[in-house]
């Protein structure tokens, strides 16, 4: 049985949601959000709730419910709060900017690695060192941060390298004489 599925979604002011068969829609200050539920999961609104439910006992049913769960709360809260992903660059020279379109991050390559902004999208650098990344929809915002951070990984040695703020790096230690 699912733990996560069966806590019910609060649905918070300011957002409205509408349920079309197996269509979820939800429009909130950040935007429009929608999501497509499987045929093995009925949602259903109670006053400013959302509750999901498997249709059978199959597995299939089951196991779709609580990532449905999470899917919907993910649509509701991201139209009404939006996500935020920040990412902190460590090293001598490394540095970020954000020119028009584009993400400009200098690291320690001999040319700068620019990023376009996908749409939906914001990027901020709030100081040289540090880039905010947010957005409405949890998946373009976690895809987004990934790839900036695959430019450079950060390292075991002195950590050089893009790494999420709350990310820690096991540090190792280096060649002995």
């Amino acid at each position: 049985m699912s733990r996560v599925g069966q806590n019910p979604v609060t649905v918070p002011e300011g957002v409205i949601v509408d349920i079309a068969g197996q269509l979820i829609t939800a429009k909130g200050k950040l935007g429009e959000l929608s999501l497509k539920v499987v045929d093995d999961v009925e949602v259903t609104r109670d006053e400013n709730q959302l509750i999901v439910k498997p249709r059978g006992s199959s597995r299939q049913a089951r196991n779709m419910w609580g990532t449905t769960r999470s899917l919907v709360q993910n649509i509701v809260t991201g139209v009404g709060e939006g996500f935020t992903i920040k990412l902190e660059i460590v090293g001598v020279g490394y540095r970020a900017a954000v020119e028009g379109k584009d993400l400009v991050l200098q690291l320690g390559f001999s040319h700068e690695v620019r990023f376009h902004i996908p749409e939906g999208i914001t990027i901020v650098c709030e100081r040289p060192t540090l880039v905010a990344v947010s957005g409405s929809d949890r998946q373009k915002v976690g895809q987004a941060a990934a790839n900036i951070r695959s430019y450079r990984k950060p390292e075991p040695y002195k950590g050089k390298g893009v790494k999420y703020e709350n990310e820690f790096i096991l540090r190792k230690e280096g060649k002995k004489k």
